[in-house]
């Protein structure tokens, strides 16, 4: 037995070298026959077992790991396909939500009409004069401005009119709601009004708004037919800036009486929480009212400080200076009146000047600031905003 083992230890170690893999398979499978009985044959035999089954293993490992890293790839792409069809899906479902919103409001649309319709008829007398004051307003307004800017060639005729057409109107709209007595909102008292909901607050306050504008176009009109020789163009303007800023101001406390009443009276509940609620809301609004007071006082005080120093914005021109300029205003292209030599050493017209400078600071010609303020209102216009609350 022992010759015949380490004949096939030989065997086998000339095997790895020259064999093939038959003959190698072959003489261990006749190694393992005869040699099971001895313990160092069989351990060698088994390491070289499992040395082979490791080279086996090694080769096999190298495509599954190619296959592993293949699949490894196709996971990323497939996560990036996930998330374009995950926005993808977020976008159609969108898209049909505001498709099934249009068709909703498709639907519902008949219904909205019906309901604005009985809206409507419930309001149309407010709506009908609420149209109709804002186009007296927009009409009264551009005409002043226009007659404004005609400095001296406006029309006294048409100013006169505008004078009558408002005051007229006025009087025609406290005539027909006389039972309201709505002109008490005028001087800080409550209309006769035994229950106010929120659309008849709404309702004085925006009427009595427009009259007051009314009422200040009015003295806009009464300035215009001034004669020239008793009021200079330059002085009307200060004069129509400090109306419309006292108008606006005055506009701005006159809701005050009805808005407190409202707050404080309207209340469904009689009791101690309902008046206590009614009464933390008046005095929040009063407070409201106060500080929009305060943070508009210093532009009032800006204004009423130029129309009491009134800025000269130069010097008079001298003829020589009027000369240089060939005697004709850049502004009006026409000669001088008045001409006014300005710090950039550019002459103008004094009314042409004025009025320029309504509206920039800057000079005409060559863009250096010349006034540090913009003399708004000055032309004669009405502020649009709708004082309601």
């Amino acid at each position: 037995m022992q010759p015949n083992c380490s004949h096939l230890h030989n065997i086998q170690g000339s095997g790895d070298d020259s064999s093939s893999s038959q003959s190698a398979h072959a003489v261990r499978l006749s190694g393992e026959s005869s040699c099971h009985l001895s313990g160092d044959v069989r351990i060698q035999l088994n390491s070289a077992v499992g040395e082979a089954r490791e080279n086996a293993s090694s080769r096999h490992s190298r495509p599954g790991s190619q296959s592993r890293s293949h699949g490894h790839a196709h996971s990323e792409a497939g996560g990036l396909d996930d998330s374009t069809l995950d926005s993808e899906e977020h976008s159609g479902s969108s898209l049909s939500e505001l498709r099934y919103l249009l068709q909703w409001l498709h639907k519902s649309l008949p219904y909205i009409l019906i309901l604005c319709v009985k809206l409507i008829m419930q309001h149309i007398i407010g709506i009908s004069l609420g149209i109709g004051l804002l186009t007296t307003y927009m009409y009264a307004n551009k005409s002043i401005v226009n007659q404004v800017f005609l400095r001296e060639r406006c029309s006294k005729l048409q100013c006169a009119w505008l004078l009558v057409y408002l005051t007229g109107s006025s009087l025609l709209l406290y005539y027909t709601f006389h039972s309201q007595s709505l002109y008490y909102s005028l001087i800080f008292l409550n209309p006769t009004v035994d229950f106010m909901n929120f659309w008849e607050v709404l309702w004085i306050v925006g009427v009595t708004d427009f009259i007051l504008k009314f009422l200040f176009m009015g003295f806009k009109c009464f300035i215009l037919l001034v004669p020239s020789f008793m009021m200079s163009f330059k002085s009307k303007g200060y004069w129509y800036m400090l109306l419309e800023e006292l108008c606006q101001y005055y506009r701005m406390f006159v809701p005050i009486p009805v808005w407190f009443r409202y707050l404080i009276g309207y209340g469904e509940l009689d009791s101690v929480l309902g008046w206590t609620l009614g009464i933390l809301l008046g005095l929040l609004y009063l407070i409201l009212k106060l500080l929009s007071f305060f943070g508009q006082l210093r532009n009032f005080r800006q204004v009423l400080r130029i129309f009491c120093t009134r800025p000269h914005y130069g010097v008079t021109a001298s003829k020589r200076q009027c000369s240089e300029s060939d005697d004709i205003c850049s502004i009006c292209q026409a000669e001088f009146q008045k001409p006014i030599l300005l710090i950039c050493q550019h002459t103008f017209c004094e009314e042409c000047i004025s009025l320029w400078f309504n509206r920039e600071k800057t000079c005409p010609l060559c863009r250096t600031v010349i006034s540090d303020h913009v003399n708004k209102w000055k032309d004669g216009a009405t502020s649009m905003h709708l004082q309601i609350f």
